[in-house]
């Protein structure tokens, strides 16, 4: 998959559930249509919590990386 480069990274490390998730709503809600978000986790939750998230809100999760023990999450608003 080519490179993503995202608009805006928000850097959630060391958060448990749910602020991950709360952050990235809020994250959300500052981008325009069709930006994308880079979403940084060390909590495991966050790899089935912000793919429900994208569900929920139609947002489209472009890509899921997986390294170091972070999860690295591309998301485009909708």
């Amino acid at each position: 998959m080519a490179t993503i480069t995202p608009d805006k990274s928000l850097d959630t490390s060391g958060l448990n559930c749910p602020l991950p998730v709360l952050k990235t709503k809020k994250a959300m809600e500052g981008l325009q249509s069709g930006q994308i978000l880079e979403v940084i986790s060390t909590d495991p939750g966050a790899k089935a919590d912000i793919p429900a998230f994208c569900n929920r809100t139609g947002h489209q999760l472009l890509e899921t990386v997986e390294e170091g023990g972070k999860y690295i999450f591309y998301l485009r608003k909708k």
